[in-house]
């Protein structure tokens, strides 16, 4: 029997699972860079990820990505604050079989220069999903 649970080194969050784009504008960014200073002592929140997924934990970095219709755009690093993973529901209080949902919260510990923002999305992103 296997395991359905993954382990990520990357929060891939949409604006529809909690990605804080209030705070994380790219034009904005562009202008006026966001810095750590900007967020230091915020704990974002995420909801609704799809499957079981456990992502490192506090010490170790996680990368916060922001999902733009399936295009990935990296905006630093972060620190796990918390973990659930829960069944999902469907209407009224019947739950799906074998899916599985992920939330929690983080801290952001670094936020990329613009210019290095671009060179590492296009780095580290799988092939194709670059949004450069």
């Amino acid at each position: 029997m296997g395991s359905g649970i993954e382990v990520n080194d990357t929060l891939n969050l949409s604006d529809q699972q909690g990605f804080p784009c209030d705070v994380f504008d790219l034009e904005r960014h562009k202008v006026s860079p966001i810095t750590l200073a900007d967020v230091r002592d915020r704990i974002f929140s995420f909801a609704d990820k799809p499957d079981a997924r456990i992502f490192h934990l506090d010490p170790v970095r996680v990368f916060l990505v922001q999902n733009l219709g399936g295009k990935w755009l990296f905006w630093g690093k972060i620190l796990m604050q918390s973990q659930t993973i829960y069944k999902s529901v469907l209407s009224g209080s019947e739950w799906r079989a074998g899916e599985w949902m992920t939330s929690g919260t983080y801290k952001v510990i670094d936020v990329f220069e613009p210019d290095y923002q671009k060179l590492f999305t296009m780095r580290e992103s799988p092939p194709g999903k670059s949004f450069f």
